[in-house]
């Protein structure tokens, strides 16, 4: 092991030799075998265990549940040509629940290695993930998986065996042209003759790519034959998986210095031509330091470890660096390069690599680090292309625990930032939402049982949105506690066409404008639709809400700008009717008076007139909820379609499509959060556990009208407010 890593320490120093790749697939497609694999052939693991030992899964429920639940980073050599080259490799979880590792993973690197099973095909995970990468302008190379299975289990000749990858290489190209960006389609197509392809048995340790049959000799009939002969352990020698894939991912994907000219203006939007901008494009470790967190661990021994790739600059011990959103400097205690659980200490990690940081305990995922000196503009938020929509209520059993609890809740928070954690002071609620009701046991509930917690949690809550449905030109009057301030308050819908670029991710989620405006957002929400005067005056966004100040003139309004930005982002958080998050609003601030005097408009007196003001001119405007609805992909035997179908229909769910697939039944719909809970228990149970479904995707739409009233009332009880459907008062 010393001496791998003094070749790593050694290759680290070229980012021509660097490949930062992530594995990439629907669930049990074979990630962690094939990291085994690559392990065992960089010379880590012995050859035997390999597919077996299953060395990235560090966390007990891995193995209980026999998938990855979290992402884990292994660092290795491989020789191509007779040059050492490095791969940081990310295992990363397959399972929709867990897919916020794939997004953070997806932040560190610049290639992707995605794996289909042979047999299985393109599953609804396999698209997701692809989207994941794509969005980051991370290249994919495919890897078919589990092939033995078609020559041994369904017992495919060759031919019949090209034309089933020939499908498949298919399928993952207008995979590519659905979500890659025009510039990169055809570059980043992926086929056989140029070796972007490969195919194998991960569990056999074997792979085969045309290039290394070219090379080798080997042919399709004879893979066939030793297959059927039982001799894949031959195989494996004359064809390595190790080498084959490795060769691929160095021939195929880019290093930092190549990906970095085309993936810098995507994740990051300083100034290109700053001194940041130029030591990123050339990768110079002798630069500026510019990294982001893309994962923080706890670890019992030295409390947080921090993951993050350095993008330009070097990170060593007893450095002092800046976290740019916690706004405090830091030193480095310790860094280290990963073989999965394991921290293999090194001197100092450059530009170009992902390294492991102990000593910033106060780093979340998405933290851009920097110099002290000079504060970077901060990368652009890591965000998962899903919403949290399963929210669970938890407290403890004792009273006397409930700090602590909050404490760790929010430490959970960190190292994953899809768990959303919520405190609400008001209803005295702690509540913790994620992707589905494994995120939350998996990573919330088992965790705090683990740490001896005695909890109660809650049956599965659904979180409504508050959204305004007309437009209101009548603004509200909203006076302080002391009557000396005025606010003119207007709130109407959102436009349609700027709300879906939040969601793309066009737009920022998160900005706080009151200082400097950005010439370039206003311009985005222009051309997107937004009135020009409205645009050119926006001071925040929160959650894809936007607060405008529209006052001229007025007397003090950059003196309480900041208590008015407060204000606006915690009504975004509970809206009038239940307290629910609100959703696709502009606020606008039309008029103001202010008091002269600093002691009578301070944070008591102009924070809560302005969340009034904000409550009662969304109710002026017609307040209804949104729910959350999941699009589902549902696997079953044709002949049990109809039992599926009659089980969707008792939860007003809506069909989209049905098609028939090689005698297996595919159904898409549309179903309620609120009506799926306990779906997948009984599907299985109305087809003897032969249907399971995918989350595709998650909208969100009007609830129906009968159940509004009902709805509110519910949620209202839950929350300890006054069962009534609040209506406009004319006074604050």
């Amino acid at each position: 092991m010393a001496e791998m890593v003094e070749r790593i320490k050694e290759v680290m120093k070229d980012p021509d030799r660097i490949r930062n790749v992530a594995t990439s697939s629907h669930v049990h497609h074979g990630k962690t075998t094939l990291t085994d694999n690559l392990m065992a052939g960089a010379g880590m693991l012995a050859e035997e265990l390999a597919g077996k030992i299953m060395y990235t899964w560090f966390d007990e429920q891995e193995r209980e549940r026999q998938l990855t639940i979290y992402g884990a980073n292994v660092s290795m050599i491989h020789n191509y040509k007779g040059k050492d080259y490095l791969i940081n490799l990310v295992d990363t979880p397959g399972h929709v629940d867990f897919g916020g590792d794939v997004t953070r993973a997806m932040r560190a690197v610049d290639g992707t290695i995605v794996l289909i099973c042979a047999v299985e095909g393109i599953m609804p995970q396999t698209e997701t993930v692809f989207r994941q990468a794509l969005r980051e302008r991370v290249k994919p190379v495919l890897f078919i998986n589990k092939v033995d299975r078609l020559i041994k289990e369904v017992k495919l000749t060759s031919q019949q065996m090209l034309e089933r990858f020939e499908r498949l290489i298919k399928e993952v190209n207008l995979l590519i042209q659905k979500y890659a960006e025009e510039q990169f389609r055809n570059s980043w197509y992926v086929n056989v003759q140029n070796g972007s392809v490969a195919f194998g048995s991960a569990k056999q340790r074997w792979a085969i790519s045309l290039p290394y049959m070219q090379e080798t000799g080997i042919t399709f009939k004879d893979i066939i034959n030793m297959v059927l002969n039982d001799e894949q352990e031959e195989l494996a020698k004359k064809a390595p998986l190790h080498r084959v894939v490795l060769d691929m991912i160095i021939k195929h994907l880019p290093s930092p210095k190549e990906a970095i000219k085309y993936r810098l203006e995507k994740i990051w939007p300083g100034d290109l031509n700053s001194q940041y901008g130029k030591d990123m494009l050339e990768v110079n470790s002798n630069g500026k330091l510019a990294a982001i967190v893309t994962k923080v661990i706890p670890d019992p021994h030295v409390g947080f470890v921090a993951t993050a790739r350095i993008f330009s600059g070097k990170i060593y011990k007893g450095k002092d660096i800046y976290l740019v959103s916690n706004q405090k400097v830091s030193k480095v205690q310790q860094i280290a390069i990963y073989k999965g659980i394991q921290r293999i200490p090194v001197d100092e990690v450059l530009a170009g690599n992902i390294v492991a940081i102990v000593g910033i305990p106060e780093a979340f995922t998405g933290e851009t680090i920097c110099e002290p000196d000079d504060i970077i503009t901060p990368f652009v938020e890591i965000k998962h292309i899903f919403e949290p929509v399963v929210t669970k209520a938890i407290e403890p059993k004792n009273p006397q625990d409930l700090t602590k609890l909050v404490e760790v809740l929010q430490k959970i928070a960190k190292e994953d930032s899809v768990l959303r954690v919520k405190i609400n002071t008001e209803t005295g609620e702690y509540l913790v939402s994620g992707l589905g009701e494994l995120h939350i046991e998996a990573k919330v509930e088992r965790k705090l049982k683990e740490l001896g917690f005695d909890i109660v949690v809650s049956n599965p809550i659904v979180v409504y949105k508050e959204v305004v449905k007309v437009k209101n030109s009548n603004p509200i009057e909203a006076k302080s506690p002391n009557k000396h301030n005025r606010f003119y308050i207007i709130v109407e819908p959102l436009e349609e066409s700027v709300y879906q670029a939040f969601i793309s991710g066009e737009l920022p989620e998160h900005a706080y404008l009151k200082t400097k405006k950005d010439p370039k957002l206003i311009e985005k929400l222009i051309k997107l639709g937004m009135d020009r005067e409205d645009a050119k005056n926006v001071v925040a966004i929160h959650n894809r809400n936007v607060l405008i100040d529209l006052t001229k003139g007025v007397q003090f309004m950059n003196e309480v700008i900041e208590m008015v930005i407060r204000a606006f982002e915690e009504a975004m958080e509970d809206g009038p009717l239940a307290r629910e998050p609100c959703m696709k609003l502009k606020v606008k601030i039309v008029d103001a008076e202010l008091h002269e005097d600093t002691v009578h408009r301070g944070p008591a007196q102009i924070i809560p007139a302005f969340k009034w003001g904000i409550r009662q001119a969304m109710l002026l405007a017609n307040t209804t909820l949104y729910e959350p609805k999941q699009i589902i992909r549902i696997d079953v035997p044709y002949e049990l379609v109809g039992d599926v179908i009659n089980e969707l229909q008792k939860r007003r769910s809506q069909i989209l499509d049905i098609k028939e697939e090689s005698s297996a039944g595919i159904i898409i719909a549309k179903i309620p959060v609120s009506e799926s809970f306990g779906l997948d228990a009984a599907l299985k149970s109305v087809t003897s556990g032969r249907a399971f479904y995918s989350i595709l995707e998650v909208v969100y739409e009007e609830l129906p009208q009968e159940l509004f009233e009902k709805t509110v009332l519910s949620i209202r009880k839950r929350k300890g407010l006054k069962e009534e459907i609040p209506k406009p008062e004319t006074e604050a």
